[in-house]
């Protein structure tokens, strides 16, 4: 195939890489270059064809290699492989880079269910010191005086805000947000399409009708046209023996004919894709079971007690705890002040969910809260119970409340609530 490259993401690339290997009096260039934005559009992808096209050899890491169950273990393993890179370039004497896909993924913390471990920890101090002394890079437990050749690091990921802050600083890392346009689009689709004999406007109509799809999606479509070819050779074989056929054949491999390519079966098959996203967005059974699941964790909670306090509703009309058969009513609490429960109010009325966090004194310090609760909170009721429940079990300790806007998948305000010294 004559795979697309972007005019913008060639250009970048080239550019950072280039940089880091000329020697510019008085001008400092960031080692490393940081490719983020939505997934599936092709950022690996595009980074493998510029490397290709420029004739770059390239030393890869995955963001799962970067946990280990013996601390230290990812910290070395980029020292090792940055130092690798380096003598490629000594010896191949050629460019060189070294890239790290899905860095967000393997050293990113994305919410207070994400445990920051000390792997975490010592990934984003060596980035940080290598990209400050690129150089003077030793692996633990040696030392080699011989300054090594500077190797450009390329990093993907889709939120680089995860990430450690002072490791995204400009002076360390130049950011590239990868978006790609319609134009960029239409060149990356007639790409994948190439060796099916689409013209450029069926491309440009293929593109305009699934304008908010990822560029993985429309190779997905292509790999999917030949579903029907494969189900019809399944048959005509028989599942009993298709194992045998394709794996342990002296017939060769099995041949396909050119599958319907054309733009009417490209788009009925699009769309029922997307009717599969669909689904899934709007199934949301996590919820259902998690809702489940707090109603069990819940009955053991204290009690409210005193004298129930009827709430008017925003139609006007008085609803109360009296009435059993009512939709689940705002309960207030007596043990908690009226400011707190009607920011809990107004948080469930914007669609925010709930956490509450704890930490004692000598935590407080360095931040490091924990989540009192195994899920997010999304009923009233809920929230009033569970925080009357934390208080009284971390009674000594700071405690917070966290609004979470679960479709941004971010925290929206952290508000605390209870200090050792007396509650606020």
């Amino acid at each position: 195939m004559s795979y697309y490259i972007a005019p913008r993401f060639l250009d970048k690339l080239a550019v950072h890489i280039t940089k880091n290997f000329l020697d510019l009096p008085g001008v400092r260039v960031p080692l490393i270059l940081g490719v983020h934005g939505r997934k599936g559009e092709g950022k690996s992808f595009q980074c493998e064809l510029v490397f290709e096209k420029m004739g770059v050899e390239v030393t890869h890491i995955s963001g799962g290699e970067l946990e280990s169950p013996d601390a230290g273990d990812p910290a070395r393993l980029i020292r090792l492989r940055y130092r690798e890179t380096a003598e490629l370039i000594k010896v191949r004497g050629k460019m060189c880079v070294l890239m790290i896909n899905d860095l967000d993924a393997g050293a990113g913390r994305f919410d207070e269910g994400t445990q920051y471990t000390v792997n975490t920890q010592l990934v984003n101090a060596t980035l940080m010191n290598i990209a400050d002394n690129p150089t003077d890079v030793q692996l633990p437990g040696s030392y080699d005086s011989t300054p090594l050749r500077r190797v450009p690091i390329i990093v993907t990921g889709n939120d680089f805000s995860t990430l450690y802050a002072p490791l995204i600083r400009d002076g360390r890392m130049e950011k590239f947000y990868w978006e790609p346009d319609r134009d960029d689009k239409v060149g990356i689709v007639g790409g994948i399409f190439e060796p099916d004999g689409l013209s450029p406007r069926e491309i440009e109509q293929l593109v305009d009708t699934f304008p908010n799809q990822s560029i993985d999606f429309f190779s997905a479509l292509r790999s999917r046209i030949y579903d029907e070819q494969i189900r019809n050779f399944i048959h005509q074989i028989g599942f009993e023996r298709v194992s045998l056929r394709v794996v342990n054949s002296n017939q060769g491999p099995p041949e396909f004919k050119k599958p319907d390519f054309k733009l009417s079966h490209l788009l009925e098959s699009g769309k029922l894709m997307v009717g599969e996203q669909k689904r899934v967005e709007n199934s949301q059974l996590v919820d259902e079971y998690n809702r489940l699941n707090r109603g069990k964790s819940y009955q053991a909670a204290p009690p409210v007690t005193g004298t129930p306090t009827t709430q008017p509703s925003s139609n006007g009309v008085n609803t109360g705890a009296t009435n059993n058969n009512a939709q689940k009513q705002e309960t207030l609490s007596p043990h908690l002040t009226l400011e707190t429960q009607e920011q809990i109010r107004q948080f469930l009325a914007q669609g925010y969910t709930i956490n509450i966090e704890h930490v004692d004194e000598r935590r407080f310090r360095t931040g490091s809260w924990q989540s009192c609760l195994n899920t997010h909170i999304d009923a009233h009721s809920d929230a009033i119970s569970a925080l009357e429940s934390c208080l009284t079990e971390y009674e000594g300790e700071y405690l917070r409340l966290v609004a979470i806007d679960p479709k941004a998948k971010r925290r929206v305000t952290e508000t605390i609530i209870q200090r050792p010294n007396g509650r606020n």
